[in-house]
C-alpha cells in the first residue's frame, strides 16, 4: 500500500491545481481513447509525455 501512497499526493495536486481531466480532453480533442493517446505519447516529452506516463502508471494501479 506504501507504494501506492504518491498516487494520492499526485492526484490530490492534480484536482487541487485545476488540471483535472486535460489530459482525457487532450485525447477526446485527437479523436482517441485516453489510453491510446497515452500510449501513443509515452515516449514524448514535455508535459504530454509526462502526462501520458502518469496516466498509464495510474491505470496499471487500477487494473493491476
Amino acid at each position: 500500500m506504501a507504494t501506492n501512497r504518491w498516487m494520492g499526493k499526485v492526484a490530490s495536486k492534480i484536482e487541487s491545481s485545476g488540471h483535472k481531466g486535460v489530459f482525457k480532453a487532450a485525447a477526446k480533442r485527437a479523436g482517441k481513447s485516453t489510453h491510446e493517446f497515452a500510449e501513443e505519447h509515452k515516449h514524448s516529452s514535455g508535459k504530454v509525455g509526462k502526462r501520458a506516463r502518469l496516466a498509464l502508471a495510474f491505470a496499471s494501479a487500477r487494473h493491476g
